[in-house]
C-alpha cells in the first residue's frame, strides 16, 4: 500500500508558499492551485517512490528531490516504503544550506 506522511516543516512551508502566493498574485485561486499542485506529486511519489533523484552525496544520506515547477519537494523513503515528505523549497533557494542548518 502507497502512502505518504508530511513533516510538520513540510506543512509550515506549504502554509507559506501559499501566503506568499495569494499576496503577490492577488489571487487565492492561483495559490490554491499551486498548492493542489504539488500535493498532487505526493501521491506520485508515495506511488513510486524512488521516482525523484537521489541526493546522498550534496544533501544527506537517503534524502532525494523532486521537482514541481518552481518548486523542489525534499523526501525520504522509510524502510517500510513510506514516503516522508521534508520540505518543499522553491528552486532558486539553496537547498544545500538550508538542508544543513
Amino acid at each position: 500500500m502507497a502512502a505518504f506522511r508530511i513533516a510538520p516543516e513540510a506543512e509550515l512551508e506549504l502554509d507559506d508558499i501559499w501566503l506568499y502566493i495569494a499576496r503577490s498574485s492577488g489571487n487565492i485561486d492561483v495559490a490554491n492551485r499551486l498548492i493542489d499542485r504539488i500535493t498532487d506529486q505526493f501521491w506520485l511519489l508515495a506511488q513510486h517512490p524512488y521516482l525523484g533523484r537521489r541526493r546522498d552525496q550534496d544533501l544527506r544520506a537517503g534524502l532525494r528531490t523532486f521537482p514541481v515547477g518552481e518548486y523542489v519537494i525534499v523526501y525520504r523513503v522509510d524502510i517500510d516504503e513510506v514516503v516522508l515528505i521534508l520540505h518543499i523549497f522553491h528552486g532558486k533557494q539553496d537547498i544545500q544550506s538550508l538542508i544543513h542548518d
